[in-house]
């Protein structure tokens, strides 16, 4: 009788194959310079172990304040900077997507020609070039202290932030709806209208909710600097040492992140 074949031996985990180091002693060499780097960067870190120590004693306070908030003895400057803060905050994120719509549909490479493209990303890597902080710190100098530069500051951050995004939404879209819309002989403006815009709400939506829950946190920032906001009521809480309105301070932005996070899901899942 013939000898039957011996059994094939297959792997039984599949591991997926190195894309850029094939060789595995070039992965090694990289990651033991890795290591080198970081243990040899960490030891240039100066660190005062004094301070910190003092520092732990702060912090502790801190911390103690925040699990007993005052909302009480400062309730009307933590209501003005809120109140001040709810503004700038929805203002900015509405004024910001007036201006982000158009502009992402520019950036567009499927949708613009190619001046307008490059005109549009030009603003886009100029609104993305510049953090909060350094765009308010130059707007408190030019227009003073408050909620206005505040106010200028978001929207000009929220500009580079939804442009971006929707444009490279928009170039994702699916090609044969804004074809078979073009076969129809419709205009630029109802190939947007009725084969872009469908696809693309739900995320410029959830895009919106997105960048508002980023402005509000962004308004305790920048307030630190003068750009008014309940940004500027923590700080002066901290200035203080009270430590237990800073927590209600805290507290109170938390819970509002909170309800913009929860509400988001529910009128996403409502437009589309």
């Amino acid at each position: 009788m013939a000898e039957e074949p011996a059994a094939q031996s297959y792997p039984t985990r599949w591991k997926r194959p190195p894309v850029l180091l094939t060789h595995p002693l070039w992965r090694k060499v990289i990651l033991f310079g890795g290591l080198v780097y970081l243990v040899l960067a960490l030891q240039t870190v100066e660190v005062d172990w004094q301070r910190v120590y003092l520092g732990l004693e702060r912090g502790w306070r801190f911390v103690q304040g925040f699990l007993v908030p005052d909302f009480t003895s400062r309730w009307n400057d933590i209501y003005a900077g809120l109140m001040e803060s709810l503004t700038m905050t929805v203002t900015s994120t509405v004024a910001g997507i007036l201006i982000s719509v158009p502009i992402g549909i520019g950036a567009a490479r499927n949708l613009a020609p190619a001046p307008v493209y490059l005109a549009c990303r030009g603003i886009i890597t100029v609104s993305r070039s510049f953090q909060e902080v350094i765009i308010a710190i130059l707007l408190v100098a030019m227009f003073g202290f408050g909620p206005f530069a505040g106010f200028l500051t978001l929207a000009f951050a929220t500009i580079g932030f939804l442009s971006k995004l929707l444009a490279e939404e928009i170039e994702d879209c699916d090609r044969s709806q804004i074809e078979a819309i073009r076969a129809t002989g419709a205009s630029w403006w109802q190939v947007v209208n009725y084969a872009v815009q469908p696809q693309v709400m739900p995320r410029l939506v959830g895009l919106s909710l997105y960048r508002l829950d980023i402005n509000f946190r962004e308004s305790a920032v920048i307030g630190i600097v003068g750009a008014g906001g309940i940004g500027a009521t923590l700080n002066t809480a901290i200035d203080r040492y009270e430590y237990d309105s800073a927590g209600a301070v805290l507290i109170i932005i938390i819970a509002i992140v909170l309800v913009v996070e929860y509400s988001s899901s529910y009128i996403r899942r409502w437009v589309q």
